[in-house]
């Protein structure tokens, strides 16, 4: 199936993406590798579902063949900025997943990491509106998800030291995600048909 997608992306920097994001979880989790144990599987999470993987997947939804000579899709501030806030979501949710196991740093300060995390993430937002990298409707509609970010945060300060409930909060970020996802995705389609572009 991952042969067929190369073949109908056409697009060589599709392909060239989509592997090294496949590397990417492969030195993740698999020997003898297991970067994860290492304490890189939030920057190797990021990479893969962020600017890696969402940018080729841009990429595939040109209609340009190889060996055409056609003019391939560019690779625009919009996209790049929209991967980065893809792959922070993606990380929260890999991060609260493995939170009882936050030894090193404390409870605290993981809780304190989300909190940060969460903080960037909008504030990232704001910047690529700003800068218009991002258009209006994006940043008007994923700053509508800022009660689930509060909701994320405020959970994970109270809850962080019991193991009881700290498990809820990948579920709170994978509410984020998606939510975050779709206002980003909506803000797209309705920034091409000229609204709050």
């Amino acid at each position: 199936m991952l042969f067929w997608a190369f073949a109908e992306a056409g697009d060589a920097r599709f392909i060239f993406l989509v592997m090294c994001a496949i590397f990417c979880g492969y030195v993740y989790q698999c020997p003898p590798f297991r970067l994860s144990y290492q304490g890189l599987g939030e920057p190797l999470c990021f990479s893969a579902f962020g600017p890696l993987a969402t940018t080729a997947f841009y990429f595939s939804s040109s209609n340009v063949n190889i060996s055409s000579g056609t003019a391939l899709l560019p690779l625009t501030k919009t996209v790049i900025a929209s991967s980065v806030l893809v792959g922070l979501t993606t990380t929260l949710i890999l991060f609260c997943s493995h939170f009882h196991q936050v030894r090193r740093v404390g409870t605290e300060a993981g809780s304190r990491i989300v909190m940060v995390a969460i903080a960037m993430l909008y504030i990232l937002l704001a910047a690529f509106g700003v800068c218009k990298a991002l258009p209006s409707a994006c940043t008007v509609l994923c700053a509508l998800t800022l009660p689930v970010g509060k909701l994320v945060v405020d959970y994970v300060l109270k809850n962080h030291e019991d193991n009881a409930k700290i498990f809820m909060a990948k579920y709170y970020c994978v509410r984020l995600h998606a939510l975050f996802g779709m206002a980003l995705a909506s803000g797209l389609v309705l920034a091409r048909n000229g609204i709050l572009a």
